[in-house]
C-alpha cells in the first residue's frame, strides 16, 4: 500500500504512517531521536504527542522553487540506490552511473508535475502542523530556520 501511494506521488495515509513511526520509536525509548518529515498532519502530531513529549520541532523553511529544482534534477542508479543531481552532484558521464556505467533513472515521483502536486499537498497539510506546534502545546517548541546560517547555528548547538 505504501509503495503504491509513493509511486503515484501521493502521501501515505495518516493512520498507516503514524502506526509505522510510533512502532519504530518504541525501540528508542531510552534514546534521543530526530524525525524528518513526520508529523506532516495535525492528526499525526496528535498521535505522536499522545505517546511522547515532544521537546523541539524544527521547521526548515526552504522555498518550494528550490525543492522543485532539486527533486526534478535528481537521478538514481536503481540497483544500488546511488543518487545524483545534475546541478550539484552530476555523474561523470551524463545519464550513467559512475561505478557501473549503467543507465540512471528518474523516479516517477520526481517528475515536475508530481513534485508540484506533492508540494501543494505538503503546504496544505503541514501549515496546520506548524500552527499546532506554535500555539497548541503547553510550551512553544517550534523553531523555524530560513537560511543556511540559521541551520548551521542549529547544528552547532546540538
Amino acid at each position: 500500500m505504501m509503495k503504491s501511494c509513493i509511486d503515484q506521488g501521493q502521501l501515505v495515509p495518516d493512520d498507516v504512517i503514524s502506526r509505522l513511526i510510533l512502532s519504530s520509536l518504541r525501540g528508542l525509548q531510552q534514546s534521543s531521536w530526530l524525525l524528518d518529515g513526520f508529523p506532516r498532519t495535525v492528526a499525526q502530531a496528535e498521535a505522536l504527542d499522545s505517546v511522547y513529549d515532544v521537546d523541539s520541532v524544527i521547521n526548515l523553511d526552504v522555498p518550494f522553487q528550490t525543492i522543485r529544482e532539486r527533486l526534478t534534477s535528481r537521478w538514481v542508479h536503481l540497483p544500488s540506490g546511488r543518487v545524483y543531481n545534475i546541478d550539484f552532484n552530476p555523474p561523470k558521464k551524463p545519464g550513467l552511473d559512475d561505478v557501473t556505467g549503467e543507465p540512471l533513472a528518474q523516479r516517477d515521483d520526481d517528475s515536475p508535475e508530481t513534485v508540484s502536486r506533492r508540494l501543494k499537498d505538503y503546504e496544505r497539510q503541514t501549515q496546520p502542523v506548524l500552527e499546532y506546534y506554535r500555539y497548541c502545546t503547553e510550551t512553544t517548541v517550534l523553531h523555524t530556520y530560513k537560511s543556511f546560517a540559521h541551520c548551521y547555528s542549529l547544528y552547532n548547538s546540538l
